[in-house]
Formats: C-alpha cells, structure tokens, sequence
C-alpha cells in the first residue's frame, strides 16, 4: 500500500490507498465472478472498455491474477477469462497479500536518513495496523464482494456489453 503525503503541506484528505494494481485485480475478480454463467468467456478487452483500463496494465494485472490460480486465461479465437477461483473462499485480504506485498514497508526506514532510525515506535504501529487491515479484509470473500446490487450491476455490465447498449455504462459494446 501507499501512502499519499504532501510534506511541505499537510492536508486533511491524505488517505490510505490500494495500488492501482490492486485495485484493477479486484475490479477484475469482481467481474469474472459474475460472468460464470455466460457461455463464453470474458476478454481483456472487455474487461478493459468496461472499467476504462488501458490495456497494457490489464495485461499485466491478468497475469499475476493467473499465476496465483485464481483465474484462468485462454489464449485463441475462443479464448478469454475465468474466474478459477471458488469465490466463497477466496478472502479480500488474500487477494491484497498478494497483489500489494505483504511484506511491503508503509514507512521506507532504511532509504532515508531519519534521525529517529534506531529508535522508531512508528514503524511497529504501521505494521499492527496492516495486520488488523489484512485481518479485517479476511473476513471477507470475493462472493461477499459480488453479492447484492455490485452482483446485479455486474450482471447488467455483461448484458450491456454483449448487446450493444451504451445507456447505463456509456461504454461501447
């Protein structure tokens, strides 16, 4: 995770944020759960006018998603992406171990020159905080992130896409 910080001056929406990598590969996920009942698989082109991603990162963001087995990518004229994953047990905080780097620093201690090095309290709390981040992202599953109306919007952005219809999404079918 990064953090956004103006040093020279502070302001009071600095917020904590996923990676866009992160955030594509939910995004992704997301999508693909819903579209197990289309008979054929999902493209990254699709998937690239659906969210307005530009291709080059959605490739990459594909590949990571596939090398963790939670999708599963097709090459050829029938080829595309499927969801690999049982979506009941894939937990959010697994996915964000994975994409953003769980052993990822908050605070870079050891590329500066902090007088406060040697002795830092922070760097113990940041990390307690990702834990119980992480932990609070265990309790949910991919299939929590895709019930309800984020499902149903999902399934209307399949309908939408493979009929033409640019009325909800304004994306091009």
């Amino acid at each position: 995770m990064h953090i956004y910080v103006e040093y020279l001056g502070f302001h009071e929406d600095q917020t904590m944020r996923l990676t866009r990598f992160s955030d594509i590969g939910l995004r992704v996920l997301i999508y693909l759960e819903r579209a197990g009942e289309r008979p054929q698989p999902v493209t990254v082109a699709e998937i690239s006018a659906q969210f307005d991603i530009p291709l080059n990162h959605l490739v990459k963001v594909v590949g990571q998603l596939a090398k963790q087995g939670w999708i599963k990518a097709m090459r050829g004229r029938k080829g595309g992406l499927r969801l690999a994953a049982d979506p009941s047990t894939l937990t959010i905080g697994q996915v964000l171990r994975k994409l953003e780097g769980e052993d990822e620093e908050l605070v870079d201690c050891e590329g500066t020159s902090c007088a406060l090095k040697l002795d830092c309290q922070l760097r113990g709390m940041l990390r307690a905080g990702m834990r119980a981040f992480y932990e609070a992202m265990d309790r949910y599953t991919l299939a929590d992130a895709t019930s309800g109306a984020t499902g149903e919007q999902v399934i209307r952005m399949h309908r939408m896409f493979w009929s033409g219809d640019k009325s909800e999404t304004g994306k091009p079918g």
